[in-house]
């Protein structure tokens, strides 16, 4: 009876012991002050795109102003999907594109993005970097695979989460935000098209890693496991400025926006360290997830907990662009050729580690545009 109660002592104790060590590095958020406003769109201007039976990932438009729109969206990874995970609205409905066949290259796919090349590229984290983490491009013109990559396991490590991601303005660049759920590492990963090389830049820099603000959404405190676990994600979204100068970013779980130089950020034979150095506050911000800066310098970054979206001017002044309580989750931002911005709204409150019986009950999940 000794020897049974020493070993359930030993046990307890081992387990408070993971428990405050879980508590320790994943737990303890602060709520972030609600820095919204009057919205300078009415709520009228929010029109809905698609509704689906699955929750949404990201969303990319073409840009072709000579050609009608194209819209292309993943499922979420974290809903555990069922069917296809990259697909394009048709016709008001999800089609797997380019193909059902198609689906086959992919594990987890979540963030997409449009370049000037008439290429669409996505990211698929290889869930949490636990198998390859890969890039493709398809080219719109064709539909056809046009580009791909695989990362190496020291820029794609165990417990990275590959997500956002944008195109150079030439093409040869692409930037992907790592969250690093996890592994508590993020950083901006960049791949060079040319020469074939991609580096982790940044990382646990201040301006990426979180700074412990839990989002408070309308549908519930990110919280998990009884308050062990809090949503305090690195950097999520980023974008290139249309100018191709600067490389626009922020942590979902941090009260800054900041730009870093181009220049620095793709000449891999510079140091984390000098990278660090020019990196720029740009100005504050809602707890984000999507960026996009449009052709005037001005950063549209959604806000998750108040159902809106901000807008930052060059000079730094926010305003509450557009707030509307059909949004569960403004997550993914993209500019379409004919002048809409499309905004996925994945509703992660509803899908994170939740069951597929409550995902279900929560259908649809959409796809919303409009115009600024």
């Amino acid at each position: 009876m000794r020897r049974l109660r020493t070993a359930l002592l030993i046990i307890s104790l081992l387990l408070i012991g993971i428990l405050t060590i879980v508590y320790v590095r994943f737990g303890g958020g602060r709520t972030y002050p609600d820095l919204s406003g009057k919205p300078v769109l009415t709520a009228g201007a929010l029109e809905t795109v698609l509704a689906y039976a699955e929750p949404i990932g990201n969303v990319a438009a073409s840009t072709d102003t000579g050609r009608p729109t194209r819209v292309f969206f993943t499922v979420h990874p974290e809903s555990r999907p069922e069917g296809a995970k990259l697909l394009e609205v048709v016709n008001g409905k999800g089609v797997p594109y380019p193909s059902a066949a198609a689906q086959a290259l992919f594990n987890t796919p979540l963030g997409v993005y449009t370049d000037q090349q008439h290429r669409l590229w996505v990211i698929d984290h290889g869930n949490h970097g636990t198998t390859t983490v890969t890039l493709t491009a398809f080219d719109l013109t064709n539909n056809r695979v046009a580009h791909q990559y695989t990362f190496p396991r020291e820029v794609a490590e165990l417990g990275s989460f590959f997500n956002d991601l944008s195109v150079s303005p030439d093409g040869r660049y692409v930037y992907i935000a790592d969250v690093s759920f996890w592994r508590k590492q993020p950083s901006i990963a960049v791949y060079d098209t040319q020469t074939g090389r991609s580096a982790s830049r940044l990382d646990n820099h201040p301006s990426v890693a979180s700074q412990g603000y839990v989002p408070v959404n309308p549908i519930k405190k990110m919280r998990f496991f009884g308050g062990l676990v809090d949503l305090m994600p690195g950097v999520d979204g980023l974008d290139a400025s249309p100018d191709g100068k600067y490389v626009y970013y922020a942590a979902m779980s941090h009260d800054g926006l900041y730009r870093v130089p181009v220049a620095a950020l793709t000449n891999f034979s510079l140091s984390n360290e000098v990278v660090g150095e020019q990196v720029q506050l740009v100005s504050k911000k809602p707890l984000s997830d999507g960026i996009r800066v449009d052709s005037r310098g001005n950063t549209l970054i959604t806000d998750v907990e108040h159902s809106g979206v901000a807008i930052i001017a060059p000079d730094g002044r926010s305003q509450t662009l557009l707030k509307d309580p059909r949004i569960r989750w403004a997550d993914g931002l993209s500019f379409g050729g004919d002048g809409y911005t499309y905004l996925a709204d994945s509703d992660i409150p509803d899908q994170m580690l939740q069951s597929k019986a409550h995902i279900t009950s929560h259908k649809p999940y959409y796809i919303y545009r409009f115009r600024y």
